[in-house]
């Protein structure tokens, strides 16, 4: 967490993922030319930029699609997403670099201007088939740009956590376009089998995942919980490890109950920061801490620790015996309740 807006606040683990990004991006890049030359010796340079930052955006579009749910289902890809956004700038600098020198050899070596020329060399908006794959590409061009555009802190505390991220979900309908970019491609004109192949295979894949992790998410949702006097029965005391949290679903909120230190807390279970599942971290120095990003909250008020100002929820607990209770109705934001002790 830090108070200050900066570009980039650096730290060795920053500093360690963005020299893999890079070291691996030149490295995919140099395999790709090696291979083109190797089996068509006469591709032009120009083409070889256009195809192999092309689908090296596709490649790491497809690894940003599936941090997600690899998160969800295993903690052990956390390393990963904690960094995501520089991820994502560098995707959009690759298909920058894709869209930028299709751009010049197709449209920019005559007196029209080459963004009108992307848009009315082909008009056959009307046609299936013929459609103007490029406008497709471009457009999800402009959606990447918005997005690394405003992946900094300083525009996700000025939006809103809430629109931050609905703004950011325009990856799904980027990859929409850039589907449809591709294929309409291959059919309109010659292009490489290699990218249509990582297109098929990535898509598998993050559909696959995706629907894997929702239907983690849905058990979750349709935990039953038995309601008694008011107080709904969520779970024995044994079911929680230590400095850790179970998410249960409580009147359509889903709620983190906390075992730290001989007590229990419950709060909400979405971070403020980008929506992260708090349930999913662990107790660090006495805080509930977001495996996300590292925001942190006090387990008995659902407020981060001095200068910082974020709260979330808290609820109420009981025990009875080891069987652990929780009140569905849940206080406002920042609410101190006193932790049930065991």
């Amino acid at each position: 967490m830090a108070l200050d807006y900066k570009l980039v606040i650096w730290n060795p683990f920053k500093k360690r993922y963005d020299k893999i990004i890079a070291l691996s991006m030149l490295f995919y890049v140099i395999v790709f030319a090696a291979v083109t030359f190797i089996f068509n010796s006469e591709t032009s340079i120009e083409t070889l930029i256009i195809r192999s930052f092309g689908s090296l955006a596709i490649v790491m579009l497809h690894i940003i699609l599936i941090i997600g749910p690899l998160t969800r289902l295993n903690s052990k890809f956390l390393p990963i997403l904690y960094n995501r956004r520089h991820l994502g700038v560098s995707m959009f600098l690759a298909a920058l670099i894709h869209g930028g020198f299709s751009t010049f050899q197709f449209h920019a070596l005559g007196d029209t201007n080459p963004i009108y020329s992307l848009f009315t060399s082909n008009m056959n908006y009307g046609s299936l088939t013929n459609f103007p794959f490029q406008v497709l590409g471009f457009l999800a061009l402009l959606i990447l740009f918005i997005m690394a555009s405003t992946s900094h802190d300083f525009f996700l505390a000025n939006l809103s956590a809430k629109v931050w991220k609905r703004l950011h979900m325009l990856v799904y309908f980027a990859y929409i376009l850039i589907i449809a970019h591709v294929f309409l491609g291959a059919f309109q004109q010659e292009t490489s089998l290699f990218t249509i192949g990582i297109l098929v295979i990535g898509f598998i894949i993050v559909a696959s995942l995706h629907i894997i992790s929702a239907f983690k998410e849905l058990k979750i949702d349709r935990a039953k919980t038995k309601e008694k006097d008011s107080w709904l029965e969520v779970c024995h005391i044994d079911d929680i490890e230590d400095d850790r949290a179970k998410i249960f679903t409580v009147d359509n909120e889903r709620v983190a109950i906390f075992k730290y230190d001989g007590k229990l807390s419950a709060i909400h279970n979405v971070c403020k920061h980008q929506g992260g599942p708090l349930g999913e971290g662990k107790i660090i120095d006495g805080c509930v801490t977001c495996p996300w990003h590292g925001y942190q909250y006090l387990p008995h008020n659902g407020q981060s620790p001095p200068p910082f100002t974020e709260k979330v929820a808290t609820y109420e607990l009981k025990l009875e015996g080891q069987t652990i209770f929780i009140n569905p109705k849940g206080f406002e934001e920042g609410t101190e309740v006193k932790p049930c002790n065991y």
